[in-house]
Protein backbone atom coordinates (compact mmCIF):
# COMPACT_ATOMS: atom_id res chain seq x y z
CA UNK A 1 0.00 0.00 0.00
CA UNK A 2 2.75 2.47 0.89
CA UNK A 3 4.76 1.62 -2.22
CA UNK A 4 1.83 2.16 -4.56
CA UNK A 5 1.68 -1.43 -5.82
CA UNK A 6 -0.83 -4.19 -5.26
CA UNK A 7 0.63 -7.71 -5.14
CA UNK A 8 -1.17 -10.79 -6.28
CA UNK A 9 -1.32 -13.62 -3.73
CA UNK A 10 -0.56 -17.24 -4.55
CA UNK A 11 -1.06 -19.99 -1.96
CA UNK A 12 1.57 -22.72 -2.27
CA UNK A 13 0.33 -25.44 0.08
CA UNK A 14 -2.87 -26.96 1.40
CA UNK A 15 -2.04 -26.32 5.06
CA UNK A 16 -2.53 -22.59 4.47
CA UNK A 17 0.64 -21.52 6.23
CA UNK A 18 2.62 -20.63 3.08
CA UNK A 19 1.89 -18.13 0.35
CA UNK A 20 3.66 -15.85 -2.09
CA UNK A 21 3.24 -12.18 -2.85
CA UNK A 22 3.94 -11.49 -6.52
CA UNK A 23 4.80 -7.94 -7.54
CA UNK A 24 4.57 -7.23 -11.26
CA UNK A 25 6.20 -3.86 -10.65
CA UNK A 26 8.69 -3.30 -7.85
CA UNK A 27 9.25 0.42 -7.17
CA UNK A 28 12.58 -0.24 -5.44
CA UNK A 29 14.03 -1.48 -8.75
CA UNK A 30 13.88 2.10 -10.05
CA UNK A 31 16.54 3.18 -7.54
CA UNK A 32 19.10 0.45 -8.31
CA UNK A 33 21.15 0.13 -11.45
CA UNK A 34 22.53 -3.15 -12.76
CA UNK A 35 24.34 -5.08 -10.05
CA UNK A 36 28.14 -5.19 -10.34
CA UNK A 37 29.53 -8.67 -11.05
CA UNK A 38 31.40 -8.81 -7.73
CA UNK A 39 28.21 -7.92 -5.83
CA UNK A 40 25.78 -10.17 -7.69
CA UNK A 41 24.75 -11.92 -4.47
CA UNK A 42 23.34 -8.72 -2.92
CA UNK A 43 19.60 -8.53 -2.58
CA UNK A 44 18.71 -4.84 -2.45
CA UNK A 45 15.01 -5.56 -2.19
CA UNK A 46 15.48 -7.61 0.99
CA UNK A 47 14.25 -4.48 2.72
CA UNK A 48 10.73 -5.53 1.76
CA UNK A 49 11.15 -8.88 3.52
CA UNK A 50 12.21 -7.12 6.70
CA UNK A 51 9.26 -4.74 6.58
CA UNK A 52 6.77 -7.57 6.10
CA UNK A 53 8.34 -9.71 8.82
CA UNK A 54 8.42 -6.78 11.24
CA UNK A 55 4.77 -5.93 10.57
CA UNK A 56 3.76 -9.54 11.20
CA UNK A 57 5.75 -9.59 14.45
CA UNK A 58 3.88 -6.48 15.60
CA UNK A 59 0.67 -8.52 15.52
CA UNK A 60 2.34 -11.54 17.19
CA UNK A 61 2.73 -13.67 14.04
CA UNK A 62 6.12 -15.31 13.61
CA UNK A 63 6.97 -15.78 9.95
CA UNK A 64 9.86 -16.55 7.65
CA UNK A 65 9.95 -14.11 4.73
CA UNK A 66 12.29 -14.74 1.78
CA UNK A 67 12.79 -13.67 -1.80
CA UNK A 68 11.93 -16.34 -4.35
CA UNK A 69 12.33 -14.24 -7.51
CA UNK A 70 13.84 -10.79 -8.01
CA UNK A 71 13.57 -8.49 -11.03
CA UNK A 72 17.08 -7.21 -10.30
CA UNK A 73 18.37 -10.75 -10.84
CA UNK A 74 16.67 -11.03 -14.23
CA UNK A 75 13.39 -12.66 -13.21
CA UNK A 76 10.12 -11.51 -14.80
CA UNK A 77 8.48 -10.61 -11.48
CA UNK A 78 9.39 -10.04 -7.86
CA UNK A 79 8.09 -12.87 -5.65
CA UNK A 80 8.24 -12.87 -1.87
CA UNK A 81 7.56 -16.14 -0.03
CA UNK A 82 5.95 -16.03 3.42
CA UNK A 83 5.75 -19.03 5.76
CA UNK A 84 3.93 -18.70 9.06
CA UNK A 85 5.91 -20.41 11.82
CA UNK A 86 3.35 -20.09 14.59
CA UNK A 87 0.08 -18.31 15.14
CA UNK A 88 -0.71 -15.81 17.84
CA UNK A 89 -1.87 -17.36 21.05
CA UNK A 90 -5.14 -16.24 22.57
CA UNK A 91 -4.25 -14.66 25.86
CA UNK A 92 -6.63 -13.14 28.33
CA UNK A 93 -5.13 -10.25 30.19
CA UNK A 94 -6.12 -9.72 33.79
CA UNK A 95 -6.92 -6.20 34.80
CA UNK A 96 -5.34 -4.83 37.93
CA UNK A 97 -7.98 -3.48 40.30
Amino acid sequence: MYLGVTPSVSCSNTAGNEFSLILDKNPLVDFVEELPAERASLCYCNLLCGVIRGALEMVQLAAEVTFLQDRLKGDAVTEIGITFLRKAEDRKHKRNK
